[in-house]
């Protein structure tokens, strides 16, 4: 009786030290885990009843639950460096843009030595858009006739000249667009031209910072020129 006792207790001890092996260390992998868990598996393995032996499909089970927490792990530090190393080529990418122009979704357009570039994005295509330019006292400027556009991201420009002919000043002027594919409206979204002038990142998000407009998200530039 003594001698059970002796190795019930040499047992029990050797399970409680294979559960708390680095428990507390932030730095335990996956291999200490597998360690410890064959550690466990072979103290039950020399300590079961030789009367009820332990079933074969529990250890086969438990083997089986083992590796696919490895291969968990595995992929789990596979899918970290990958989205690292698209995090990396993305910020590469967002530097290039300084000095870029881009166009985004804006009302305005800023007439430069007369000549003013701005765009449109539409749903679907249109047989008439007619775009108009007004002043920073809401007075109509400019109307301009566009005709026929595809769908999708198009730009356009203005040369500095009033309805009536006269020279318009340079300085910031807002536009508004109307599509129609016959009877049917389109939707068109007005696109303002600006130059980065800065990159920054927040986690995952990238925001640009574009001259005259302020922060931009990336994810809204429709076109780099």
């Amino acid at each position: 009786m003594t001698t059970n006792s002796v190795s019930d207790a040499s047992s029990a001890q050797t399970i409680y030290d294979s559960f708390n092996v680095k428990k507390n260390s932030a730095t335990s992998t996956m291999s200490d885990t597998q360690n410890r868990f064959l550690t466990l598996l072979t103290a039950q393995l020399k300590n079961q009843d030789p009367l009820n032996p332990v079933d074969n499909a529990q250890v086969t089970s438990q083997m089986a639950q083992i590796s696919t927490v490895d291969g968990i792990e595995r992929l789990n530090a596979t899918l970290s460096a990958l989205l690292n190393a698209d995090a990396s080529s993305q910020t590469l990418q967002a530097a290039t843009l300084v000095g870029r122009n881009v166009l985004v979704p804006g009302l305005s357009m800023a007439l430069t030595k007369g000549v003013g570039v701005a765009g449109l994005e539409l749903a679907s295509a249109a047989d008439n858009v007619i775009v108009t330019i007004k002043d920073a006292n809401g007075l109509v400027m400019r109307t301009l006739s566009l005709g026929s556009v595809n769908a999708g991201v198009s730009g356009f420009a203005w040369d500095g000249k009033t309805d009536s002919g006269a020279v318009a000043a340079d300085g910031t002027y807002t536009v508004s667009a109307v599509a129609k594919q016959g009877q049917n409206d389109v939707t068109a979204t007005v696109l303002s031209l600006g130059t980065v002038a800065g990159v920054s990142r927040s986690g995952q998000t990238y925001t640009l910072d574009i001259t005259g407009m302020g922060k931009v998200s990336m994810n809204d530039v429709k076109e780099i020129l």
